[in-house]
């Protein structure tokens, strides 16, 4: 570099000064002025452009110069956002060379070699990256339909992101998939023909010198990385502009894309923990857990009061859908028994105040009551401390709005998803002894945020293999699961 270069290194912030020249900027760091290639830097979210010249102090005074800027240089935010453009259709672009490169250069050269794969293996590791790739033809297609080449600025994409918004969720298989295809692909990595035949792949058909498990990873890069470009196109889009509407549309929408991604991965992870959990019970009877539920809310003993005045000692499980009842072992305190289940869709819960219940003819405390909707039947629990009773009527709370949540986003699970995760379980716990270690801990109490607060961008710092993670959702995750590799008995 000489003299009226910056320098600078992954994770630094630089204060853009100028951006008229759409390869050269003018910016600022802690060491000093200089231009720096553009193409080598990301716009921070929320990050507002400087005119030249302006302090590099915090506080309210540089937002106040910051703010008149932006109305002082119409000519400058016209620029900034046909950056904003110009980088979303360029990365397009290349996305979909990557896309091209991997069905082209590695999918059907994998395919002339029927002795290397099979055709499970081949699913395994490249998913349903095919159908995301016509998928992105016909996105970009489109979008090149919306670019003003003349006046980037004055381009139109909203509607092509708010026009293509279903389709993005073809993402969710893929992104699920995506774990198991790095250890299918880490196996067979091992082995030095398959390393040169992945390397001669890549070498035919010209590719860039990344190994095929990078490759594999830019689609679920890319479904995190469209809601931080919309969020930086909008920010440089007036009120006025014509675009406005369907921008500030199109990024509300794509979050919730990555939203439902992270759910579904997470429902994906929580059904291969219920499914080792149903195994672990003695004598299960009738439908799988995973036929109807795939979260587990809330867990603890309570009492059960019967009609008759007969108290039972149960340990409740409330999934969503459902609440399961299991009993202890009288010797091993660590083995459940099933004791059957009550569908949450058909009751509804009353909290009975503390003293003699005239239906019942019986002196309560911290008691509550499950009334069916459908017929007269009335199940009577009591917990054992106050605190107890409260954790399980927001349980229930939270199970109606979880259903209810799963529900408006379209929530499933495919029953092959189902069927494989009951088999993984019953293979884990072959030939194994039951027992449950001991009775689970109540997960605390925790409020749901609304579906649209479940996002958080992504920093460019994180390493590319935890981009994906950070996109989950803020759930809290229940302590039932955190200690379930006390409670499983599949451990050695």
């Amino acid at each position: 570099m000489d003299d009226q270069e910056l320098g600078f290194k992954a994770g630094d912030v630089i204060q853009v000064l100028e951006a008229s020249n759409k390869d050269w900027w003018w910016g600022r760091n802690e060491d000093k002025e200089a231009w720096f290639p553009a193409s080598f830097v990301r716009l921070r979210v929320n990050q507002e452009e400087l005119p030249e010249g302006c302090s590099s102090s915090h506080g309210e005074e540089q937002d106040e110069d910051t703010s008149k800027a932006r109305h002082k240089h119409p000519e400058s935010q016209q620029q900034m956002r046909t950056n904003v453009i110009q980088e979303i259709m360029n990365t397009e672009r290349v996305y979909i060379k990557h896309l091209k490169d991997i069905c082209e250069g590695y999918i059907r050269q994998c395919r002339k070699h029927t002795g290397m794969f099979t055709v499970a293996q081949l699913a395994t590791i490249f998913g349903n990256i095919e159908d995301i790739y016509k998928f992105q033809r016909k996105f970009l297609k489109d979008l090149e339909k919306q670019y003003n080449k003349e006046e980037p600025h004055l381009s139109e994409i909203g509607s092509c992101f708010l026009q293509h918004q279903e389709g993005f969720a073809i993402y969710s298989e893929y992104c699920n998939n995506h774990p198991g295809a790095c250890v299918e692909l880490s196996n067979l990595m091992k082995q030095s023909k398959y390393r040169h035949f992945f390397e001669a792949c890549r070498l035919l058909q010209q590719m860039i010198d990344i190994a095929l498990d990078g490759f594999l990873l830019t689609p679920v890069q890319k479904i995190c990385k469209y809601p931080l470009q919309l969020a930086e196109l909008l920010k440089y889009t007036t009120q006025e502009h014509s675009d406005y509407s369907n921008i500030k549309a199109a990024y509300e929408a794509m979050k919730n894309v990555a939203c439902l991604i992270n759910e579904r991965k997470r429902k994906l992870e929580s059904i291969d923990k219920i499914a080792r959990w149903q195994v672990s019970i003695v004598g299960w009877e009738g439908l799988d857990i995973l036929d109807r539920s795939s979260e587990l809310i809330h867990s603890g003993e309570l009492t059960r009061i019967t009609r008759q005045g007969k108290s039972q000692q149960r340990v409740f499980f409330l999934f969503d859908h459902q609440l399961v009842s299991c009993k202890k072992d009288l010797l091993r305190r660590d083995m459940l028994y099933y004791k059957g289940r009550m569908d949450m869709d058909e009751v509804e819960l009353v909290d009975v105040e503390d003293g003699r219940d005239r239906d019942w003819n019986l002196s309560m405390r911290n008691a509550f009551k499950l009334v069916s909707r459908t017929t007269d039947e009335v199940h009577l629990f009591c917990a054992r401390k106050q605190e107890d009773k409260a954790r399980w009527l927001q349980a229930y709370a939270d199970e109606r709005q979880r259903v209810q949540e799963d529900q408006q986003m379209g929530m499933e699970i495919s029953e092959n998803q189902k069927k494989l995760a009951m088999l993984n379980a019953q293979k884990a716990g072959h030939g194994k002894s039951k027992g449950y270690g001991s009775c689970p801990a109540a997960p605390p109490h925790q409020s749901l945020p609304p579906i649209h607060q479940r996002h958080i961008t992504v920093p460019t710092s994180i390493p590319q293999q935890q981009v994906f993670a950070l996109a989950e959702p803020k759930r809290k995750p229940s302590l039932f699961w955190h200690t379930f590799h006390k409670l499983t008995p599949f451990r050695k």
